[in-house]
């Protein structure tokens, strides 16, 4: 079996301790951090963001001390500088109006032409890199992947505020980040030159300067050879991240085992898998996704449960049990959206849901 080497990128909210409000980190924090981390940490859009992403790792063990390692490094590069760190897809009070945009042609261009949908876009995520070895196979698995799309993004529901107000969403990050365009499920493509030639497309016509500009939840890298994960919000602990990097690779390595034992399985209309990502959205793990093999909607725990006995047969050939194992402990103590919710309830203070974050942030560090 390949590789199937892993990239993890996550991206945090700096805070202020006083009014646990988002603030600028004034780019102090990637400036002290390039000479620590060099270009594993960079500015995001919006100042109150900053982005870390490990190097190229062989396994989930090198990409488990990684990720341990630049949340500690960032947490510390923060403290310096009188602000703290927290991991959730959005924050829970914040105006998008009050922060400052990074001053940086890129994102001017992104400003010019999005307008609002950019202003408003201060949403946090994880992203997971998966290698793969040909395009070809890159495509292959971004058609069979999309599936399991909305069953991943369930586990990984962490924004259930917008703006100091409960959405009645578990993950209300994709609702924003949706005004974008070229976002969502992907659509699918018979081959790699037939990917190539939609990229192609819209950069000849002037909808893009290049495919980073394909903001999907699942894409093929337009230059490296990865399938990329873009669905998820961003995790609150560590081991979750984690978890759900072992899981997104396991996808990758079983749909390849099957794959060269001529076996494959039903391809299913973006718009079906929309259903199973819109409901993964406004209920977490509470509610039901379709299995639309049987034609019927189930609790999406079952649904995880399948998944993971699914994956269980190339687990320890990844090495990766251990840290796959851990979705049972997310399932069991709910995903971050569920957890924020519950201190909202006892205290009915959203500051108060910050400083939960931020503590569940260095959980485990």
């Amino acid at each position: 079996m390949p590789t199937f080497t892993l990239g993890i990128e996550e991206e945090f909210q700096t805070i202020d301790p006083e009014t646990r409000d988002l603030r600028s980190h004034m780019s102090q924090i990637v400036e002290g951090g390039k000479m620590i981390l060099q270009e594993q940490v960079k500015a995001e859009m919006h100042q109150s963001v900053v982005e870390v992403g490990t190097t190229v790792c062989n396994n989930i063990e090198e990409a488990r001390h990684q990720v341990t390692h630049l949340r500690r490094q960032v947490i510390e590069l923060a403290d310096r500088v009188g602000l703290k760190i927290a991991a959730a897809g959005t924050h829970p009070f914040s105006r998008w109006q009050d922060q400052p945009i990074t001053v940086d042609a890129r994102y001017d261009k992104i400003v010019e032409e999005l307008q609002e949908a950019a202003r408003s876009n201060l949403v946090f995520g994880m992203h997971v890199h998966v290698g793969v070895e040909t395009r070809e196979l890159g495509v292959y698995m971004m058609n069979a992947l999309r599936y399991f799309l909305p069953h991943i993004f369930a586990l990984s529901t962490n924004s259930p505020f917008w703006e100091g107000r409960e959405t009645g969403y578990k993950s209300f990050r994709t609702k924003v980040f949706e005004r974008f365009p070229r976002t969502g499920i992907p659509e699918h493509f018979g081959s790699a030159s037939e990917y190539d030639a939609y990229i192609n497309l819209l950069i000849k016509t002037g909808c893009i300067d290049n495919g980073k500009k394909i903001w999907w939840d699942l894409r093929l890298h337009p230059f490296f050879n990865t399938i990329e994960y873009r669905v998820c919000d961003m995790m609150l602990r560590v081991d979750e991240a984690v978890a759900m990097a072992a899981l997104m690779q396991a996808l990758v390595a079983k749909v390849y085992k099957l794959m060269i034992s001529n076996l494959t399985f039903r391809q299913y209309r973006k718009a079906l898998i929309n259903e199973n990502k819109w409901r993964a959205a406004r209920y977490g793990l509470d509610g039901k996704l379709i299995d639309f093999g049987k034609q019927e909607e189930l609790p999406t725990r079952n649904l995880i449960q399948e998944l993971l006995d699914f994956v269980d047969d190339v687990l320890d050939e990844l090495g990766s049990r251990h840290e796959v194992e851990y979705i049972h402990k997310m399932m069991e103590m709910g995903t971050g959206a569920d957890r924020q919710l519950k201190v909202f309830r006892e205290t009915g203070d959203l500051k108060k849901v910050v400083d939960f974050i931020v503590q569940e942030t260095s959980h485990g560090l």
